[in-house]
């Protein structure tokens, strides 16, 4: 049975950082990614790893301060976000893909097969 658990959010101020971490198991992914939705706006993309080789793309909202890792031996991911901003609190999905595809592809919810339950992030002034 194929599981994602997020964890690491929480309350910061503005400024601060946070490093989510999901971890996965049940099998092993081409891809990894993660999304967050904000009340009242649709999800969107954050970042994304390969498992394999470790190319990373970025939402140009997060670029230069959010960071994107993973530990195959762990099957982790991690998401290490500095510099937090009030617009960056938004609940944090973690998803994964079992077939290759291109970085735009890897933008896009669709191409992800599983998820999980999300870790909230909340950013004050």
């Amino acid at each position: 049975q194929v599981q994602l658990v997020e964890s690491g959010g929480g309350l910061v101020q503005a400024g601060d950082s946070l490093r989510l971490s999901c971890a996965a198991s049940g099998r092993t992914f081409y891809a990894m990614g993660w999304f967050r939705q904000a009340p009242g706006k649709e999800r969107e993309f954050v970042a994304h790893i390969r498992t394999s080789g470790g190319w990373t793309s970025y939402a140009d909202s997060v670029k230069s301060r959010f960071t994107i890792s993973r530990d195959n031996a762990k099957n982790t991911v991690y998401l290490q976000m500095n510099s937090l901003k009030p617009e960056d609190a938004a609940l944090y999905y973690c998803a994964a893909a079992t077939y290759f595809c291109g970085y735009a592809c890897y933008a896009r919810l669709n191409s992800y097969d599983y998820w999980g339950q999300g870790t909230q992030v909340t950013v004050s002034q």
